[in-house]
């Protein structure tokens, strides 16, 4: 988050002089709002896309109007809460929720967080050694970093427009073109997760690709995609997921953990739980 500071201050004065213009409204403010980093910096968007090239978003510090949102029981139920929560704290009403890379939707999550309750986190964590739990918190400021993503060149991959990148599979030789996860695709990831719990039903992995994989050897058709997916390589599969994560621009938080118990020191990934967003 940069030139956030200069920003306040502007606002402030803006505060000030609102204050003094408007006597019939004492209440009368400018709502403050925060640059806030995307690890992308826009630079996996199309031309197309409102934050194509631009390394920030502006957001609304979060007030009780999103609240509201958050204890809204049908949005809860429909899973759908927490997207729109996000999308009534970003200024351009252009951009929307579903289009942002996860990465960079994932930076919004936690300025939200940090605009809403705070930075710190105290979330409970299972020792990996022995299980015992313990309360760990984190500074979620200080402790989260943005993860590069991989150069394209490292991997022979071609970036081919429009947010389209272009490699081979080391098995099967065969061309495939494919973009980056967004939140709609994470969306409907976690729906069909919910709605197929057999063990018969596609895994996340495999829905994840079919999702990403527009071509293969030029084929555009869905349907064909769903069975090149199906069939694909082992090999295959794996690479083109291992490559999916190291192209994609994100976060990460982690904290040393010390287990209090059997002593047993890690670094550790921050969990995310119902307390994110509802502390107790």
């Amino acid at each position: 988050m940069r030139d956030n500071e200069e920003r306040l201050e502007s606002v402030a004065l803006q505060d000030e002089s609102t204050v003094v213009d408007s006597q019939n409204n004492a209440l009368s403010f400018v709502s403050p709002t925060e640059l806030v980093y995307l690890p992308s910096q826009g630079k996996m968007y199309s031309e197309e896309h409102p934050l194509h090239n631009k390394d920030t978003i502006e957001l609304k510090f979060m007030t009780a109007k999103e609240e509201d949102i958050l204890t809204n029981k049908s949005l809860i139920k429909k899973g759908i809460v927490i997207d729109r929560m996000l999308q009534s704290i970003i200024v351009d009403k252009n951009i929307k929720i579903e289009d942002l890379l996860i990465g960079d939707k994932n930076a919004i999550t936690v300025a939200a967080r940090i605009s809403g309750y705070g930075q710190e986190y105290s979330v409970s964590v299972d020792c990996p050694s022995c299980s015992e739990k313990s309360v760990l918190t984190f500074d979620l400021a200080e402790e989260t970093i943005t993860k590069k993503s991989i150069m394209v060149e490292e991997k022979n991959i071609t970036e081919v427009g429009h947010g389209l990148f272009s490699i081979k599979l080391p098995k099967s030789k065969i061309d495939v073109v494919f973009r980056l996860l967004n939140g709609k695709d994470e969306a409907e990831i976690t729906k069909n997760f919910i709605s197929n719990k057999s063990m018969e039903s596609e895994s996340n992995s495999t829905t994840q690709l079919k999702r990403i994989v527009v071509s293969a050897n030029g084929v555009t058709n869905k349907a064909e995609i769903s069975k090149f997916v199906d069939n694909m390589p082992a090999i295959d599969a794996r690479f083109l997921r291992k490559t999916l994560i190291e192209l994609s621009p994100d976060i990460e938080m982690k904290k040393e953990f010390s287990c209090s118990s059997c002593g047993h020191e890690e670094e550790v990934e921050i969990p995310f739980t119902v307390e994110f967003f509802w502390p107790k």
